[in-house]
């Protein structure tokens, strides 16, 4: 399996040959289309055969396979820690809790998910499927053995932290958004401490 480069305008792929003849230039040119698009990204591509099969065509139903595990493993160890609270109100066990915690994410998912999905897969840093899909295996593995030894952890912090590797390993990470994230987590913490303590607080002396 090989690596090739190719720029992307819009929503249209282009192969950028490096070294080939004038003929072989001249003839994948005739197959090229390009229109106007407002992203222009320049990604690498996979070419090859892994057991007969293409290598692209592998990579990218291994991408949707890693992206079920992420979610898999989101909804073992997020679900939990939602439902946790509410088993202390005596309407909801636990069955009863985790449906409706599983619901309430998925809605939440379809109604406002997409300014969080776009930050995750652009604006942390440019990646390719391979790089994509690195990203899911690691979050997956990492959540997943967590959930194992009952540690609620965040999926979302594992997935940024894979992003901010693959960035910072191929130097194309953007610094801007990742001090913004690592800004938010470091504040988040203990504004909901003061907040959780305060809100108890008003509803003792009530």
């Amino acid at each position: 399996m090989t690596e090739h480069t190719c720029l992307c305008v819009g929503q249209h792929t282009c192969e950028v040959v490096l070294a080939a003849s004038q003929a072989a230039v001249l003839q994948r040119a005739a197959q090229l289309s390009i229109s106007l698009g407002d992203r222009v990204v320049c990604r690498s591509r996979y070419h090859g055969q892994i057991l007969g099969v293409e290598a692209s065509a592998v990579l990218d139903n291994l991408h949707y396979l890693s992206a079920g595990a992420v979610s898999f493993a989101r909804g073992l160890n997020d679900t939990p820690k939602i439902a946790g609270l509410l088993l202390v109100a005596p309407l909801f066990h636990g069955t009863v809790a985790t449906m409706v915690v599983a619901l309430s994410m998925a809605l939440g998912g379809i109604l406002n998910a997409r300014r969080v999905a776009e930050v995750m897969s652009w604006k942390i840093t440019p990646m390719n499927h391979g790089e994509g899909f690195v990203a899911n295996l690691v979050t997956s593995a990492i959540v997943l053995g967590a959930s194992r030894f009952g540690m609620p952890v965040s999926t979302t912090h594992v997935s940024c932290g894979a992003l901010f590797g693959i960035g910072l390993f191929t130097r194309q990470a953007h610094l801007r958004m990742i001090a913004a994230i690592l800004s938010s987590w470091i504040t988040t913490f203990p504004i909901a401490a003061l907040l959780g303590a305060a809100s108890y607080r008003i509803l003792v002396s009530i």
